[in-house]
């Protein structure tokens, strides 16, 4: 079992940065790809970025390509998400997620555990 947990989140403005991170426990992640991923009511989640466990391979969402950069330590067993450039429509729920297998594009439904998430707010 490994549990997730996301801290980082809150309120900026728009043109701001925030750095999420999510925290495993429970068992080391660093043999496993790493999501996240964020969610608005009433609408599908949204796979944002994943990474493998070595870290050498990075896929973004072209929603947030060249804002945000998703990064891990596997020593610390803790996986980020800076995101910068930060626009009003990037509020949302943000959630960290685990995939078993290799992740070359973050898939809701190929992921193994999820984070509760963590509320972001950009204002104009």
């Amino acid at each position: 079992q490994v549990q997730l947990v996301e801290s980082g989140g809150g309120s900026v403005q728009a043109g701001g940065s925030l750095r999420l991170s999510c925290e495993a426990s429970g068992n080391s992640v660093s043999s496993y790809s790493m999501a996240w991923f964020r969610q608005v009511p009433g609408k599908e989640r949204e796979g944002l970025a994943c990474i493998l466990s070595n870290g050498l391979r990075i896929t973004y969402a072209d929603s947030v390509k060249g804002r945000f950069t998703v990064s891990r330590d596997n020593a610390k067993n803790t996986v980020y998400l800076q995101m910068n450039d930060l626009k009003p429509e990037d509020s949302a729920m943000y959630y960290c997620a685990l995939q078993g297998g290799i992740c070359y594009r973050p898939i809701k439904d190929a992921m193994h555990y999820w984070g509760k998430g963590i509320q972001v707010t950009i204002s104009p």
